[in-house]
């Protein structure tokens, strides 16, 4: 199958401004064919999962759902790995699973297309963006000019069917974006993980095991979740974290850039 069937427009999945055009937000494309077209540098981690029973059978299940008529979103189901290179991980952002509505997900944590409104919880990262480093707010959603430098922005739950919140939740991507994160937690080099939420904060056993032996390389900061019932709420509300200036000072100290700007 080619990448235009993959992604339902010609062309395969490119790094891209922010105000690339909008690939459509289903899934059109058995499972199978997007873990082929997975980068090399990430195959290791995502082939060992799809062939294992745990894989098959979700590769199975979405599959189905597809062919029963469910609209399943994202399209571009690993577009954090499309866009993020393993070795050139800085930040990590982790999030839940991907938004449910039409036109929403395109593969990327809390990002959305250019174009579509901007989540609550997206619009409070944009506001502590601001308010931390004073650095204007686009018009546009899009995250992905972060994920082309280096911040991985990965759900533990890669799909998700229309209008049904966490609906693939405990079908068996956890065992894969975990094997994800733990990577890129032993991974050699500096690395930030952003922990906002209880969620996400249960990840953080995984990630101080898999990165004991690196560990002054690691910066670990965690936060209320930027959606608007915890985002000023204790015990550490996720409006004045500081932690985007944070993690710039971290990579700053080690003779790095991290531009966060969204322009």
């Amino acid at each position: 199958m080619s990448q235009a069937d993959l992604f339902g427009q010609a062309g395969a999945p490119q790094p891209a401004s922010g105000a690339a055009a909008p690939r459509p937000a289903a899934l059109v494309a058995p499972l199978g064919d997007l873990f082929d077209a997975v980068p090399a540098d990430w195959r290791p981690l995502t082939d060992a999962f799809r062939a294992s029973p745990v894989g098959q059978a979700l590769i199975a299940r979405v599959d189905a759902a597809r062919a029963s008529g469910a609209t399943i979103f994202p399209a571009d189901v690993f577009a954090a790995l499309h866009h993020t290179r393993r070795a050139d991980v800085r930040v990590v952002i982790l999030g839940q699973d991907p938004y449910h509505g039409p036109g929403q997900a395109h593969g990327l944590a809390f990002s959305v297309q250019p174009g579509v409104p901007i989540p609550p919880s997206l619009r409070n990262i944009r506001k502590e963006v601001q308010r931390d480093l004073g650095l204007p707010a686009p018009a546009h959603g899009s995250l992905m000019a972060w994920a082309d430098r280096g911040v991985l922005l990965l759900n533990t739950v890669l799909t998700v069917e229309q209008g049904q919140a966490a609906s693939h939740a405990g079908w068996g991507w956890e065992v894969l974006t975990d094997a994800l994160i733990a990577a890129v937690a032993a991974d050699p080099g500096p690395r930030v993980f952003m922990l906002w939420g209880a969620h996400a904060q249960r990840k953080l056993p995984l990630i101080e095991a898999a990165g004991a032996s690196r560990a002054g390389d690691t910066l670990v900061l965690q936060s209320n979740h930027p959606s608007p019932l915890s985002a000023t709420r204790g015990p550490v509300p996720f409006v004045g974290n500081g932690h985007f200036g944070a993690a710039r000072d971290f990579w700053a100290a080690r003779g790095h850039t991290l531009d966060w700007a969204l322009a």
